[in-house]
């Protein structure tokens, strides 16, 4: 049985921001008063547009819309028109993780709106969606505050348009949105990307498992388990389903399960909860059940060569990254045999890691994983570097992300591709 899930409220209350002191800056505005000598109200609701870029997502814009916009004179529009503040709550305890006012880098009219750009990017601070918390990515309660600070002008006799109010609506981001939200009954989240083409010719299906930080926190004093982290926090699931990869794979299904905690911490138990997704997305979707790809970074590292080592013969590829197992001692809550390493040879194999990465040894783990899995492919990258901007060793995912790992002239989302049982 398969159950959706509405997406989560980011607001629980309307989160209007006023322009306060606006009627005293703005001195034009004198110019609106109405039949009744009284000043007409503009109010306008506006969304929060947000990116998932390399580090995870941030806020990149916010759409004002209004009846009050339409005649304005587009010209009297420009980055100093209105001021932006944000401040993010911590939705585990209230406490505020961040408040700073954002910069307006663009503002412009599309749409029939007003977009004020604001800046981000990586090492830009005021932009996050999440906060890493208790060893967990949580999606911040973002409120944000717009003040008009110079008045617009109206296109036919140059009177000021002078906004009172600004109501919050929700988060956009597409790239997130476009996956639908499940829950297998009594079971994991997921979220599942649907191919174009609806339900016609059988397609490929791309497994995501997130790290460490992507999963619930279901523990005495929290219950937390909201399906968002694993879409937010990098692009891992989401670069399968950009326009490139689905053209590569001619077309492709993406699941990302969450984990109610980390897949590490019980990788015997998670295995059949992964396993009842991928049979519920079968059951409901058009898939070709010869083209299963499991790949995951970290945590969803070593859940990609757990999920290979109990199920053989079951998945077209794997692409375990930055992954960690222990192949020597049985009793580690995280041992896959060497044997049972070896007898992935007849999967697919594809690992990527980073020499810089501190949290997971690569030669103790990626190259080892290597040296047993034989036919095995590896990318091991110096660093994790990306349009100039470096990051932790540990993100070697974004590589993936990417389609960057390549080997003999092929890169892994055509690799993958051509991956069948």
């Amino acid at each position: 049985m398969r159950t959706s899930v509405p997406r989560r409220t980011l607001l629980t209350s309307t989160a209007v921001g006023s322009a306060v002191g606006a009627a005293a800056l703005l001195a034009p505005t004198a110019a609106l008063a109405g039949p009744g000598g009284g000043r007409p109200a503009a109010s306008a609701r506006f969304t929060v547009n947000a990116e998932v870029l390399d580090g995870g997502e941030q806020v990149v814009s916010l759409t004002l819309r209004s009846q009050a916009l339409p005649p304005v004179r587009k010209s009297s529009l420009s980055t100093s028109t209105f001021s932006v503040h944000v401040r993010a709550v911590n939705p585990l305890d209230g406490a505020v993780a961040y408040e700073q006012d954002r910069t307006v880098t663009d503002a412009r009219f599309e749409g029939g709106g007003i977009v004020l750009d604001l800046e981000h990017g990586e090492g830009v601070a005021g932009g996050g969606t999440l906060l890493y918390t208790r060893g967990r990515n949580v999606l911040l309660d973002l409120q944000y505050t717009i003040t008009q600070d110079e008045p617009l002008l109206h296109n036919g006799n140059s009177r000021a348009v002078v906004i009172e109010s600004f109501e919050q609506g929700e988060l956009s981001d597409p790239e997130v949105d476009a996956f639908s939200y499940h829950q297998v009954d009594g079971g994991l989240n997921y979220r599942l990307f649907t191919p174009s083409g609806g339900r016609g010719r059988k397609k490929a299906l791309v497994v995501w498992l997130h790290g460490g930080g992507e999963g619930g926190l279901i523990t005495p004093s929290h219950s937390y388990y909201d399906n968002e982290a694993p879409l937010r926090a990098n692009r891992g699931a989401l670069g399968f389903a950009t326009a490139e990869a689905q053209e590569i794979f001619g077309g492709a299904y993406v699941v990302a399960p969450q984990a109610t905690s980390a897949w590490m911490q019980d990788g015997d138990g998670f295995d059949p909860m992964i396993q009842a997704v991928i049979d519920e997305v079968v059951a409901n979707e058009s898939i070709d059940v010869d083209r299963i790809h499991v790949t995951g970074c970290s945590n969803g590292g070593y859940m990609s060569l757990k999920m290979v080592a109990e199920h053989p013969g079951a998945f077209a590829s794997q692409v375990p990254i930055c992954a960690a197992a222990d192949v020597t001692d049985p009793g580690s809550g995280i041992h896959i045999s060497e044997d049972a390493m070896r007898a992935m040879s007849a999967t697919p194999t594809w690992l990527v890691a980073a020499r810089t990465d501190t949290t997971i040894d690569p030669l103790e783990n990626t190259v080892v994983f290597h040296e047993l899995i034989d036919g095995s492919i590896m990318s091991l990258y110096e660093n994790v570097e990306r349009d100039g901007h470096e990051f932790p060793g540990h993100w070697s995912w974004i590589y993936v992300a990417r389609n960057d790992p390549q080997f003999e002239g092929v890169h892994l989302w055509e690799w993958m591709a051509d991956q069948s049982l």
